[in-house]
């Protein structure tokens, strides 16, 4: 398969990750097209070091890096709440959520594409983790039987700018918090305290409503059952602060995304 070939496999991701980059299909677009002018011109700027699709992503974040209005968060053009929210990340930090939630880079793909080293990508994934959540904070519902795991989660959460509708520590208390408001996310551990489960609570919600759900727990391998729900994001214990910002503000990320596809369609 020839170089162009292989490119063309990957173009598709690219506009993807270039209109959410610059909220704009149109601005996205260009840049892609502009990308490909450059390859097409001196193919040698395509980095052989490492991957097509890695190369391809840095050679993009080359040129859009190089035009100064990028560099100043805010600026983008989009009319849609997901790039709306987006665009008011600071332009690296940005850069590096999507390239690991949105276009599922691993971090040393992520990192050697915006030429930085894997623990400032983390930084910067923290950092637009705490900015996306304050522009999307929502109600969020803990399930939770350790007391002071409860305590770290809900100062984590509302240091973000979410609201904590409550703590659960049963299955009945999860569903009954859930009645009096549904919550815009779910953190849910699995064993709580009286025995119960909180994946069997998490599905009795889902029965009624459709919300995010972050599980955080010590024993992972009970997700590996093929049920609903799919551990779509899971974080095992013990965690750290900066993993729950990042995963939750994922999760927000992509079911505003998911509702907005939904709504055109429909």
């Amino acid at each position: 398969m020839s170089i162009s070939q292989i490119v063309a496999q990957h173009v598709p991701y690219l506009r993807r990750y270039a209109r959410a980059l610059t909220g704009s299909q149109q601005s996205g677009d260009a840049y892609v097209a502009a990308t490909l002018e450059a390859l097409v011109e001196d193919p040698s700027v395509l980095d052989t070091g490492a991957s097509t699709r890695v190369g391809l992503y840095r050679l993009f974040t080359t040129i859009w890096n190089s035009v100064g209005v990028n560099t100043e968060p805010g600026l983008s053009a989009g009319n849609q709440p997901v790039e709306r929210h987006l665009s008011q990340i600071a332009p690296l930090p940005r850069q590096a959520f999507l390239l690991i939630a949105l276009e599922g880079l691993s971090e040393d793909e992520a990192a050697k594409v915006l030429d930085i080293d894997v623990p400032q990508l983390r930084e910067l994934v923290d950092q637009s983790g705490r900015e996306l959540a304050a522009e999307i904070a929502t109600d969020v519902l803990i399930i939770e039987d350790e007391t002071f795991i409860a305590l770290d989660l809900e100062a984590l959460v509302e240091g973000l700018g979410h609201k904590v509708l409550g703590v659960a520590r049963t299955h009945s208390e999860a569903v009954a918090l859930a009645r009096v408001k549904q919550p815009g996310v779910i953190l849910a551990d699995i064993q709580l305290a009286d025995g119960s489960s909180g994946l069997d609570a998490v599905n009795e919600m889902l029965r009624t409503f459709e919300v995010p759900v972050i599980f955080i727990t010590a024993y992972p391998e009970r997700f590996l059952t093929g049920e609903r729900p799919e551990p779509a994001f899971l974080i095992a214990k013990p965690f750290q602060p900066a993993t729950v910002s990042a995963v939750l503000s994922q999760a927000l990320f992509f079911a505003r995304n998911a509702k907005r596809k939904e709504r055109k369609a429909s």
